[in-house]
């Protein structure tokens, strides 16, 4: 196979119709690391909400247990993709995100602006840092793909288009973001997962990178402070330069799934994706209540 021959068979396809097998063939085999990192940066940017990220330090989840989680939110992502959305699999897999969301106040605003990161953030990560640009075949079957998970998952008003979905993410950020204390100590513990799994004494320097790959107005609402410009350009220049690197390489022939993931350390016994994430009961261990409506819970079967 020759390097751009998966990217002549995507454009083959039907960017709504084959959505799912043209996400699939774009973020396991053209883009594993990409993706990996661009879906780690949505979520993250998302604690800059303070509605947020109040909420996920209540349940102590990212703070205290934070590979866990890490896993749990990757795994569940990764079977809906890896298996489909009519799949045995990819149902228990949304079940699960379903049922964990419900159990909590959250709102249609804050899910649609989530839901907004995981189209926005691959695209953008993978035009500055990938070893191609992605196409608009990969650009509509990715906001396609996550549209329908939007349905399952219940979420009304959802954008059509991936422009819709960009202005709704900027308008939210401008609006939305803002310094909490609560949403620091996610933040941070998010970081200190990060760079746990290197050598300890690399710590300070791979936090100093992390940061040197977030954007000014991210930076500002945690009130970090901003790597200096030539740590900023060497991090920034090394990702791209890994890019290029990626493109001279032979095409992958397998694909690479999140599960294969070496950051994914919880379960070297293996997992079974309905056991996969919190089991929140509401109204107890500080889970706030949320009134279920019969819109919010999508039934699969």
């Amino acid at each position: 196979m020759k390097r751009f021959e998966r990217l002549d068979q995507i454009r083959r396809m039907d960017p709504v119709a084959d959505a799912p097998e043209i996400y699939r063939l774009s973020a396991a085999f053209e883009f594993p690391w990409d993706y990996t990192r661009a879906l780690e940066l949505a979520l993250y940017r998302t604690y800059a909400v303070p509605s947020i990220g109040r909420l996920l330090a209540d349940t102590a989840e990212l703070t205290e247990r934070s590979q866990r989680r890490y896993d749990d939110t990757a795994l569940l992502l990764d079977a809906v993709m890896e298996h489909g959305f009519a799949t045995q699999e990819g149902r228990t897999a949304i079940r699960r995100i379903n049922q964990m969301h419900r159990s909590y106040d959250i709102s249609a605003d804050d899910m649609r602006y989530v839901l907004s990161t995981f189209v926005v953030m691959p695209r953008r990560w993978i035009d500055t840092y990938g070893w191609r640009r992605l196409s608009r075949h990969e650009i509509v079957a990715t906001t396609e793909y996550y549209r329908t998970l939007g349905r399952h998952m219940g979420i009304p008003g959802i954008p059509e288009t991936f422009e819709e979905f960009e202005a709704l993410l900027d308008s939210y950020e401008r609006e939305h973001f803002a310094w909490d204390q609560r949403s620091r100590q996610v933040s941070d513990a998010t970081l200190d997962l990060m760079t746990s799994w290197y050598p300890r004494p690399l710590a300070p320097l791979l936090r100093t990178a992390t940061l040197a790959l977030l954007d000014e107005p991210l930076l500002r609402a945690f009130r970090y402070e901003a790597p200096s410009a030539t740590a900023t350009f060497l991090v920034r220049r090394a990702v791209k330069t890994r890019g290029r690197l990626v493109r001279l390489l032979p095409p992958r022939r397998a694909p690479h799934f999140a599960r294969q993931n070496w950051e994914i350390k919880s379960y070297p016994n293996g997992y079974r994706t309905a056991d996969l994430g919190t089991h929140p009961v509401p109204g107890m261990g500080g889970c706030p209540v949320r009134q279920v409506k019969l819109t919010d819970v999508v039934d699969l079967d």
